[in-house]
């Protein structure tokens, strides 16, 4: 029976969905399931893994690992894999796996598929150039295989709960060439935009801050994370860490609101894994409303508004 190693990522003291994605995928798969946990003050969310199907977890619980650093995550990581044995290493296609993924197959001198969406067997599905095609990709080497997926590929089910066994790892060396003294977050959403099951967000035809703000009040009725495009981070509008695109985040949620968007190839390689697309443009012609699953023609100045006032209503209905 194939075993899986999922690498388990921690925000805001839980343990994310996206880890929750791998873990009900690899159960899903028949495979030995496993995890590794690597952080600080972590110890205790192993149950939670093991809750999700993890039938082992190993951890390196230290202060040190706190915030997360390069070097020494991968040579926690490698212990891992040495001591799991496991066929495959699956990571999610997050900020810290787009860092750690690369870094530990060159350790380990195997390769890796990166940014899937898709696992069928051995056969992996990941978009490439800008999402306007879907690769289909094998790996062709025998030994470990690592695969990065895309959060929101796939969906949290409920697993077989495990007992935990946890295996403690080594505390890595401090790596002296580099050492990370603090991480300063920069202002955006209070939800974050991968968790997000519905995502509100923002382009260059909302003219300003002050449209920034018109739209702000319905990402908030929706309980939603609120997003934007590269032009509108770019003029500073909105903070950098909420541009949803090629060269911003990937995102899947339930939900994908585009106001004032164009549709740019661009911005959609960050947001095509959205399972319902909602655009609001006054460009009847404007790219966003080919793969719009809804799509309104108008004025956004006095659309949204009205969208707002109806979702609050539902939602005073409802409470």
């Amino acid at each position: 029976m194939t075993k899986i190693l999922v690498v388990a990522e921690v925000k805001n003291a839980e343990i994310s969905k996206p880890t929750l994605e791998l873990l009900s995928q690899a159960i899903r798969s028949n495979a030995d399931v496993e995890a590794v946990l690597i952080g600080g003050d972590v110890a205790g969310l192993a149950d939670v893994l093991a809750g999700h199907g993890a039938a082992t977890v190993y951890v390196a619980a230290d202060s040190s690992l706190t915030t997360y650093s390069t070097s020494p995550y991968t040579a926690a990581l490698r212990e891992a894999v040495e001591k799991s044995n496991a066929d495959q290493l699956w990571l999610s296609a997050s900020e810290l796996g787009r860092d750690l993924t690369p870094r530990i197959a060159a350790r380990l001198g195997v390769g890796a598929i990166t940014d899937v969406i898709a696992i069928d067997g051995g056969s992996l599905k990941r978009p490439a150039m800008a999402s306007k095609v879907i690769q289909e990709c094998a790996f062709t080497h025998d030994g470990l295989k690592i695969i990065s997926v895309r959060a929101g590929a796939f969906e949290v089910r409920p697993g077989q709960a495990c007992t935990a066994n946890i295996v403690a790892l080594a505390t890595p060396e401090a790596d002296l060439r580099a050492i990370v003294k603090e991480v300063l977050a920069e202002s955006g959403g209070s939800i974050d935009l991968v968790d997000a099951q519905i995502v509100v967000s923002v382009g260059r035809g909302v003219k300003g801050p002050e449209g920034v703000e018109l739209v702000r009040p319905l990402a908030d009725a929706l309980g939603a994370g609120f997003g934007a495009s590269r032009a509108v981070c770019d003029e500073g509008w909105m903070p950098h860490n909420t541009q949803i695109g090629q060269t911003g985040k990937t995102i899947s949620p339930d939900v994908y609101f585009a106001i004032g968007i164009s549709g740019a190839i661009q911005h959609l390689a960050g947001m095509m894994g959205s399972k319902l697309i909602v655009a609001v443009n006054n460009d009847e012609e404007a790219h966003i409303f080919k793969v719009a699953d809804y799509g309104i023609v108008g004025d956004l100045f006095k659309i949204v508004p009205i969208l707002t006032e109806e979702i609050l209503k539902i939602n005073k209905e409802k409470s």
